[in-house]
């Protein structure tokens, strides 16, 4: 694995898809992650899931999780919802880039966002 960091990418409508939320049930993967995930793996990039399932702090949650991650992906992978300076990238379908030092957001014009 990189010891220059991890990939986080989100779990719910990124990483699965997402309908109505249903306990433990994770949906459908969305193949255009996985395979994404998948090559990351290969080129040796650390990739942990950033859920907010994971706040429960409850260990079948995190096992489903990973449960999920291996069936799909091939590799239990780490769970948290916790960032830390290690992080370099995010994947979610809930972020607004905004541009380091500068608060201009990247992608998406300023009206009906804040």
């Amino acid at each position: 694995m990189s010891t220059s960091g991890w990939i986080g990418v989100d779990l719910d409508g990124c990483l699965a898809k997402y309908g109505k939320f249903g306990g433990l049930v994770i949906g459908d993967p969305v193949p255009a992650m996985v395979e994404r995930v998948k090559r990351w793996l290969r080129e040796g990039n650390e990739v942990r899931i950033f859920t907010a399932r994971a706040c429960d702090g409850n260990p079948q949650t995190i096992s489903e999780i990973q449960d999920w991650t291996e069936h799909h992906i091939g590799v239990r992978l780490k769970v948290t919802n916790v960032k830390d300076f290690a992080m370099t990238r995010l994947y979610d379908d809930r972020c607004v880039q905004v541009e380091f030092n500068t608060g201009r957001l990247i992608g998406v014009s300023e009206s009906g966002v804040d």
